[in-house]
């Protein structure tokens, strides 16, 4: 029988060879097994609350298990499938639903014993609770640290961690406070974050984590807190508990939750400060009304955010109310992409004329039609052929009772003689089933009835591109898919999926895989 391992370490006060140590132990209980190990997966350093299919090792787990790879899985525990209980159910079921024998070696699951759904049960609630207990006691632990003085948080750009055996503490980096009085002082003056951020990027100064610097890394959000220009840590005060992470238990996505003001802990650090009071207060005061004014807005274009830059491969957006431009180039500066500039009301015009030209005219239309027609036919044809290979399957059965029912009259009732006859019949009453079902779900499809939806779609389309900025840029998105601009002897080009065959899988509710052999041509036209 084929057979896979799973390992994985996470970080509460385990190393690297604890991989290793599960490996060890759930080859042991394979060859007691007599099992053939045919591949193992792991995860260094994942927590047991990320869900498997977003572990690299758990997704590639999940992929064999459902092609049917392995027969059996050995883990060390259930646990280290999953800390949470509903996932770690939904993983097990899924798989016991495809055959795969599941074996916890240390905690004595067997899937192919009675009375494993109490048992796992049972595991997967002391795993949720061992996970939440952890998750109290880290917390605890951090707010420990914070009263006695230390960080209980990551590095914040400015300074240096110096560990000791107590805890962590910062101390400025001198090189990297003068970055900080920089972009505060500059932005006092005037400077536009993404002039800021420009500049950064010309000097080649390396960002917080090591790239380009953006506007959301200098502007951050004043409400949260986060960002350089809202860093209270360059004043001297170390803010801590301001907010926490949980996981979305649908998604399973980390949400980041603001906390109420009054858990927040503040601990004033003076020997910290960058920034004096009154740079501190400038920089307050441009923000706006206890800062929090928000940069960036809703997209309010019919295109902006569906094309990219042809350089960087960044989002086309409106940069302003007359252009469409790089938004790469506007965060980031020329130094990081050099960008690409065209005019707003050129390229909706010349964008919405190729959706009338291809999709709301008449002759469009007759194309729609016509493909229709051709899907319509071949759908025709296959239902031809499927009936009468299983009126000829009848036939055939009928006559073979009959034949077994004459011997069976002749020679009297064997085994054999009503085991082939008790086969027959229930392959003609399937056959039958089906075909009943498909009488009823075939019924004869017109050609004007899918036209029809098709015109009624169409017409929203006209109605909601006048209307609707929201629902049209779905609209087209889904029409022309991604559209690729390029330069071209100083003209701009766009590039685009055929939209009439997106149309028709939207709106036909033709099979994809009918339609997708015909392929989508890309289609080019000047801005």
């Amino acid at each position: 029988m084929k057979s896979t391992i799973y390992a994985r370490y996470s970080t509460d006060k385990q190393r690297e060879s604890s991989i290793d140590d599960q490996t060890r132990l759930c080859r042991q209980r394979a060859r007691a097994e007599g099992f053939d190990i045919t591949s193992i997966y792991s995860d260094d350093g994942v927590s047991g609350s990320m869900p498997v299919s977003r572990r690299s090792g758990g997704a590639k787990l999940i992929a064999d298990a459902l092609a049917g790879r392995f027969d059996a899985l050995i883990v060390e525990s259930l646990d280290r499938l999953s800390r949470d209980q509903v996932e770690q159910e939904s993983i097990i079921r899924r798989f016991e639903h495809h055959g795969i024998i599941i074996i916890g070696v240390s905690d004595g699951y067997d899937s192919r014993m009675d009375g494993r759904k109490i048992m796992r049960g049972v595991r997967g609630l002391i795993n949720e609770l061992y996970l939440d207990d952890l998750r109290h006691k880290t917390h605890r632990g951090q707010e420990g640290q914070v009263a006695r003085g230390f960080l209980a948080g990551g590095k914040s750009y400015g300074y240096n961690i110096v560990k000791t055996d107590k805890g962590s503490r910062p101390e400025i980096n001198e090189q990297e406070a003068k970055q900080v009085k920089w972009i505060f002082t500059r932005y006092a003056e005037g400077w536009s974050v993404q002039k800021i951020a420009a500049e950064l990027n010309r000097q080649s100064i390396p960002s917080p984590r090591g790239g380009t610097w953006a506007v959301s890394g200098i502007y951050g959000s004043p409400a949260k807190g986060c960002g350089i220009l809202n860093n209270e840590m360059y004043i001297g005060r170390y803010v801590w508990n301001r907010s926490q992470w949980v996981k979305d238990p649908d998604t399973g996505n980390r949400q980041r939750i603001d906390r109420p003001e009054s858990e927040w802990k503040i601990t004033e650090m003076p020997e910290l400060r960058i920034i004096d009071d009154n740079l501190w207060q400038a920089v307050r005061n441009r923000m706006g009304e206890h800062g929090k004014k928000i940069i960036g807005r809703k997209a309010t274009t019919l295109f902006g955010g569906l094309m990219t830059c042809p350089y960087c491969g960044g989002s086309i957006i409106a940069v302003s109310s007359r252009l469409y431009g790089c938004n790469t180039r506007k965060d980031r500066g020329a130094s990081v992409c050099k960008g690409i500039l065209f005019s707003r009301d050129d390229a909706d015009k010349n964008l919405l004329a190729i959706l009338q030209d291809e999709m709301l005219t008449d002759e469009a239309i007759h194309e729609i039609e016509d493909q229709v027609h051709a899907i319509l036919v071949n759908r025709q044809k296959n239902q031809r052929d499927q009936k009468n290979a299983m009126e000829h399957r009848l036939k055939e059965l009928d006559a073979e009772i009959n034949r077994l029912v004459d011997a069976i009259a002749s020679i009297g009732l064997s085994n054999a003689l009503k085991s082939r006859l008790q086969a027959a019949e229930s392959e003609r009453d399937a056959l039958q089933a089906q075909q009943s079902a498909q009488k009823a779900i075939n019924k004869p499809i017109h050609k004007m009835d899918i036209v029809d939806r098709i015109r009624k779609k169409i017409g929203e389309i006209k109605t909601v591109l006048k209307s609707d900025t929201k629902r049209a840029r779905k609209i087209i998105a889904e029409m022309l898919g991604e559209i690729r601009i390029t330069e071209k002897a100083g003209n701009v080009i766009a590039e685009y999926d055929n939209a009439t065959q997106k149309l028709l899988l939207v709106s036909s509710g033709a099979s994809l895989n009918v339609v997708a052999g015909a392929g989508f041509e890309p289609t080019t036209f000047g801005l």
